[in-house]
């Protein structure tokens, strides 16, 4: 029974890290934070909704959740709990706009296609003058909390834990059927497409780690990603339009072509897409040695 719990140094093996992480992470810290931050939500009047404001708190608590889930076992290993891939000297650092570029050029090359092929027209700006500017940097900011949250939550501790006690590949499954399988079950008119892009997506971020050495270029690639859905393309996302949004657009197209209600994310244009980030990463750090997070 000792060895089933303990490794031979008397450490609690990796994968009861994880599960311990996993349930505070999935049941704990959520539930004791809805007490300690619900009445700041309310005071501060957040509604739902596909708003920067909505987003930003709710990445927000999901950023807390993860650290507060993450320190003790980081004081438990006499680690730090940013030591687990985000490192806070290399905040915002060359890999992280890296992966904002990459972001960027995706997510823009869907809308072209959609353009191109007829399933979405600008009609001009929905803002002007510092509304715009306003609006932007509330978007920004917003995703800025998204792109540090959920890689904090779902590919820090979490992935290297688990990757330690059963592998890299099998570790990357697990989370991107955990990843995919919280957007499946949290957000309104999921189907097979977007399933299969957050699956896809979910693996090439544990990708770049394995690739990069740390979540920097995810957490740049996140941000830049979901700052183009939401204010430059303004996709509608799980059933939701985004409020202040920098253009009037209409989608009009097959859903296969516009993602239809799940917007961006769903859309057919993604796939080929997603081959060129894999190819990217993989040629742009073949020289490089592959991570490992039991040397760190």
């Amino acid at each position: 029974m000792r060895s089933l719990f303990l490794n031979a140094d008397g450490k609690l093996r990796f994968i009861w890290r994880a599960v311990i992480f996993a349930i505070l992470a999935a049941a704990v810290a959520p539930l004791l934070l809805q007490f300690l931050l619900g009445p700041v939500q309310e005071k501060l009047h957040i509604a739902d909704g596909l708003s920067p404001s909505a987003i930003a708190w709710g990445e927000f608590v999901n950023f807390v959740i993860a650290l507060v889930c993450t320190l003790p076992l980081a004081i438990y290993e006499r680690r730090s709990p940013f030591g687990y891939g985000l490192p806070l000297r290399r905040m915002f650092g060359v890999r992280t706009w890296e992966g904002f570029a990459v972001g960027v050029a995706m997510a823009g090359a869907v809308a072209l296609g959609m353009i191109a092929l007829g399933g979405m027209q600008i009609h001009g700006f929905a803002l002007n003058g510092n509304a715009l500017l306003y609006a932007g940097l509330a978007w920004l900011g917003a995703n800025v909390l998204v792109g540090l949250g959920e890689e904090f939550f779902f590919r820090s501790y979490f992935l290297q834990t688990l990757w330690k006690s059963i592998g890299f590949w099998p570790a990357s499954i697990v989370i991107a059927l955990i990843f995919t399988a919280a957007h499946y079950f949290l957000k309104p008119g999921e189907n097979i497409w977007d399933v299969i892009t957050l699956m896809s997506l979910s693996l090439w971020l544990c990708y770049t780690v394995l690739r990069t050495g740390n979540l920097w270029f995810a957490v740049g690639f996140h941000i830049a990603f979901d700052f183009m859905q939401f204010f430059v393309i303004g996709t509608e996302n799980g059933m939701r339009v985004p409020q202040d949004r920098m253009f009037n657009v209409t989608f009009n197209g097959p859903a296969w072509l516009t993602g239809g209600v799940l917007g961006t994310e769903a859309s057919f244009l993604m796939y080929p897409l997603l081959l060129l980030i894999w190819l990217y990463v993989w040629l742009r750090f073949r020289d490089r040695p592959n991570f490992d997070p039991a040397a760190s």
